[in-house]
């Protein structure tokens, strides 16, 4: 588990992001992205004890994978959701599949967005800030 705060003043407002995914390329451009940005980023790579991490780290905002090894993102989402005090956390769910049914999956068990890869710098900031000030 890595953490990265950023050394400027971005707009990430000294929220703290944890991104659970698995792949290290996406870990390591959106971890850089986000703490360029003002954020505090932590990170996870799979789904066995996801759940427990993101109790513990309690983020600002949660950036999800739906695949992921040991449990999918759609578990984690749905046990988060169950657990006190994390029931209105914003949850950016990602995945490199975009079928309509894992968009209503998503939503039907409360993520907040869904966004599909591969994404833009500029699409998963202004996400991340729609999601932190809502």
């Amino acid at each position: 588990m890595k953490q990265c705060r950023a050394k400027n003043g971005g707009d990430g407002l000294n929220k703290h992001v944890l991104l659970v995914e698995d792949e290290p390329n996406i870990i390591e451009a959106v971890s850089f992205l986000l703490s360029r940005d003002g954020w505090t980023v932590s990170t996870h790579s799979n789904g066995h004890d996801a759940a427990d991490v993101i109790r513990a780290k309690k983020p600002d905002v949660l950036i999800l994978d739906v695949m992921l090894p040991g449990r999918s993102g759609f578990d984690i989402l749905a046990d988060i959701r169950n657990s006190e005090g994390f029931s209105e956390i914003p949850v950016l769910m990602l995945t490199a599949r975009g079928q309509a049914k894992d968009r209503e999956m998503a939503e039907r068990l409360g993520a907040t967005r869904f966004m599909t890869k591969p994404f833009s710098n500029a699409e998963i900031i202004e996400t991340l800030h729609e999601m932190s000030v809502s």
